[in-house]
C-alpha cells in the first residue's frame, strides 16, 4: 500500500468540491486523476501533499496518518508540485533545485545535499542550463527544472498537479517520459493530475477518474479507456481506437 484516502470530504460554503471520496494509490506507479474540469482532482491532491485540510476523513501514508505527522517529516516523503509554480525571485536552475533540499538543510547545504542537487540536474538533462535564470528557459525546459526540484526532494512520493499545462506536444512527451523513468528506475509513485486522456492512457498504471467531487472509478488503463467508462465521467460518447497496444480516445470525431 502506498497512499490510502478514506473518506475526505472538502467543501467551500454549500459546495462539496470532494465528497466522501476514498480510494488506495498504489506504489511505485504513475497514477492519473482524470475528470471534467471542477471534478476535485486538483482539491483532492493538496489534501493529499496537506497544502489543504479536508472537512473529514482521513489519509494515510505506509499505514501513517498524516495528521499525527509533522509537515518536516512529511516533505521527507512526499513532493508536490503544483500548478501555480511560479517562484517570484530571479533564480538560476541550481538555485531553484537547491529549494528541494530545504527539508534536510533549511538552507545551509552540505556536500550531500549538493550531491542530490547534482544528480537531479543530470537526470532532468539539465546540466547546460544550471546557471540560466528560469524566466530565460522556454516551458519545457523550466517545467523539468521544477521537476528537478521535486526529484532533490529525495521522496518516495512525487505529486504533480496539471505537469502539462501549457506545454507543446513535444514536451509533453518529454515530461510524461521522464515520469515513465522515475517509476521504472528510481522505483518512485508519481500521481499525476492530467486532463489528456490519451496521455493517461499511454503512460499511467492506474487511473481514477472523478466527476462533481465524486469517485467515479478506478482502475488499470484497460479497464478506465472504454468507451461505456469514459462516456459515464465525460457526458459525450469517446470512441476507442488500438494504436501500438495503446487504448487511444477519439474524441475529435463524431
Amino acid at each position: 500500500m502506498a497512499i490510502e484516502i478514506k473518506r475526505i470530504h472538502k467543501s467551500y460554503g454549500s459546495k462539496k468540491v470532494v465528497d466522501d471520496v476514498s480510494v488506495t494509490i498504489p506504489q511505485g506507479k504513475i497514477t492519473s486523476f482524470i475528470g471534467p474540469n471542477g471534478a476535485g482532482k486538483s482539491t483532492l491532491l493538496a489534501i493529499i501533499s496537506r497544502l489543504l485540510s479536508a472537512d473529514g476523513g482521513e489519509v494515510f501514508l505506509n499505514g501513517q496518518s498524516l495528521h499525527n505527522q509533522k509537515s518536516a517529516d512529511i516533505a521527507k516523503q512526499l513532493s508536490i508540485l503544483k500548478q501555480s509554480n511560479h517562484i517570484n525571485l530571479r533564480l538560476t536552475v541550481e538555485e531553484l533545485v537547491a529549494f528541494g533540499r530545504f527539508p534536510y538543510s533549511k538552507g545551509n547545504l552540505t556536500e550531500n545535499d549538493r550531491t542530490f542537487i547534482d544528480n537531479a540536474i543530470d537526470y532532468m538533462d539539465l546540466g547546460e542550463f544550471r546557471h540560466q535564470y528560469i524566466d530565460n528557459l522556454s516551458g519545457g525546459q523550466r517545467q523539468r527544472a521544477y521537476i528537478a526540484m521535486t526529484l532533490a526532494q529525495d521522496t518516495d512520493y512525487i505529486l504533480l498537479d496539471e505537469p502539462l499545462n501549457n506545454l507543446d506536444m513535444k514536451h509533453s512527451v518529454q515530461i510524461m517520459q521522464v515520469l515513465r523513468k522515475l517509476t521504472t528506475e528510481l522505483h518512485k509513485t508519481v500521481v499525476i493530475v492530467i486532463h489528456d486522456i490519451n496521455f493517461a492512457s499511454c503512460y499511467s498504471d492506474y487511473i481514477i477518474a472523478m466527476k462533481n467531487g465524486k469517485l467515479v472509478c478506478q482502475g488499470e488503463v484497460d479497464d478506465i479507456m472504454q468507451s461505456a467508462v469514459l462516456e459515464q465521467i465525460y457526458d459525450m460518447q469517446i470512441p476507442i481506437q488500438e494504436i501500438n497496444r495503446h487504448k487511444i480516445a477519439v474524441y475529435f470525431r463524431h
